[in-house]
C-alpha cells in the first residue's frame, strides 16, 4: 500500500471515527444508553483498522493533527458523561435492591405481627 494510499484510508477511517464520535456524545447526551452502546463497538473496530495500517506517518499532516485535537475534548466529555450515567445507575440500582430489601423485612414481620398468641 503506498504511502498516499494509506493517507486516504486514514483519512476515511479518521473521519468515521469522528462521526461515531460525535454520535456517541449525542445518544449519552440524550440518555439513550442502548444506541449507545451499540455504538462503542463500532468505534472500537474503527480503531483497530486505524491501529492495523502499515504507516502511521500521516499522523504528523496537520489535517490529521488538527482531527486528533477535535476528537480529544468529545472523548473526555463522552467518558466524564458515560461515569456520570454509570455512576447514577449504579445508585438507583442500590437504592432499588435497598427498597426490595426492606419489603422482604416488612413482609416477614407483618408475618409475626399477625400470628395469633
Amino acid at each position: 500500500m503506498s504511502e498516499d494510499e494509506v493517507k486516504t484510508q486514514a483519512a476515511n477511517l479518521w473521519q468515521t471515527y469522528l462521526s461515531v464520535t460525535k454520535e456517541l456524545l449525542k445518544f449519552i447526551d440524550r440518555q439513550d444508553i442502548d444506541t449507545f452502546l451499540s455504538l462503542v463497538p463500532q468505534r472500537t473496530q474503527l480503531i483497530e483498522k486505524i491501529e492495523a495500517l502499515p504507516s502511521k506517518d500521516y499522523r504528523q499532516l496537520d489535517e490529521f493533527k488538527a482531527m486528533a485535537e477535535e476528537i480529544k475534548p468529545l472523548d473526555k466529555e463522552i467518558m466524564y458523561k458515560a461515569r456520570a450515567w454509570l455512576n447514577k445507575s449504579r445508585r438507583q440500582n442500590s437504592m432499588v435492591k435497598s427498597y426490595d430489601l426492606g419489603n422482604s423485612l416488612i413482609g416477614r414481620s407483618s408475618v409475626a405481627f399477625n400470628r395469633k398468641y
